[in-house]
């Protein structure tokens, strides 16, 4: 209807018609910037803008113990030739089975039977769950808070150099670590533990570390343990610093497996200052880039994590103001 009307008004007078338009310009123009004294409300945001403005969700956490720790001692050496030595922490009396060429299919059909039929609560559990689909098995005792390293080889008769190209269908190595005696099973919300470790062959060479921890619950769910991002300080001896050449080799390689970086970056000595006000103690981890780098004060001003600039989706707080005040109670 409008354009009915200002194709009338043009036949009938170009210069009225031209006039008409220029004055609905002007007073649109006045009302947008305010030129006459009225509060008229006027969005102008961009798409970013709006997005930057959404409510940050705070996940509501739950603290779980858990028993269960490994690493790896001296990754730099290890290899599936000369073995592996792992360091266990363990707060009560644990079995560590090492399984030596796992079936990468049969592991996860194996996790997703300790949600729906039983729970992996003891080797021989995962053992039946893996229909023996791995090439050698080794079983030791770890006592309680013992720290204890343990040296972990492939028998010499195998003659086994390498598990093939990428993509295998074999890990090299997976260590499950079980809660010893069934009473402890019943205090414990975690009944289990696995690591998937990559240990470097004849064909494919990126250094030691541990690919994927999974926690088993004894409610029959299972979660991926993550690694939080710190902001880290650069103390070490340039010596201790892997070359610029090595880093591009694991990054390649790391590309070949379909692994990013991040999910296996090593760990580094962290700050535990805020990176916005250098004064609070981090609290706070961003999700979904898990960086840990923000205080109680100055979480609630960024919806974009500062490390990375991506968009805060969750984010949730290590410790409770409660336990806060504990902690500064005992260094007083």
């Amino acid at each position: 209807m409008a354009a009915v009307f200002l194709v009338t008004l043009y036949e009938y007078s170009p210069l009225f018609y031209i006039a008409v338009v220029f004055t609905c310009f002007i007073v649109t123009t006045g009302l947008v910037l305010g030129w006459f004294g009225w509060d008229v409300p006027v969005i102008l945001r961009n798409s970013e803008e709006t997005q930057f403005n959404t409510r940050v969700f705070k996940k509501q956490m739950r603290q779980v113990k858990n028993p269960f720790g490994l690493e790896i001692t001296n990754p730099s050496i290890a290899s599936i030739t000369t073995g592996i030595t792992l360091k266990t922490d363990c707060l009560e009396d644990s079995r560590l089975t090492c399984y030596w060429g796992c079936s990468v299919q049969k592991l996860y059909e194996a996790l997703q039977k300790h949600v729906y039929c039983f729970r992996i609560s003891t080797p021989q559990a995962l053992e039946d769950a893996l229909y023996s689909e791995y090439l050698y098995q080794e079983q030791y005792f770890i006592k309680k808070d013992s720290k204890e390293e343990i040296y972990c080889q492939l028998p010499r008769d195998n003659k086994i150099e390498d598990f093939g190209s990428v993509p295998r269908s074999r890990y090299p190595l997976v260590a499950l670590l079980t809660l010893a005696h069934e009473d402890d099973r019943e205090i414990y919300d975690i009944i289990s533990m696995v690591s998937v470790i990559h240990i470097p062959d004849k064909t494919y060479k990126l250094s030691c570390r541990i690919l994927y921890q999974y926690l088993l619950l004894a409610q029959g769910q299972f979660h991926d343990l993550k690694q939080l991002f710190m902001s880290a300080n650069n103390n070490s001896p340039p010596s201790s610093n892997p070359s610029a050449e090595e880093k591009n080799a694991d990054r390649s390689l790391l590309e070949k497996a379909g692994l990013s970086e991040s999910e296996v970056e090593l760990s580094e000595e962290n700050s535990k200052d805020c990176v916005v006000c250098q004064n609070g103690s981090v609290n706070w981890v961003l999700l979904p880039c898990r960086h840990t780098c923000l205080c109680d004060g100055c979480v609630k001003y960024f919806q974009q994590c500062p490390m990375c600039r991506q968009f805060v989706q969750e984010s949730f707080a290590l410790c409770s103001q409660k336990e806060q005040d504990k902690d500064k109670l005992k260094t007083l």
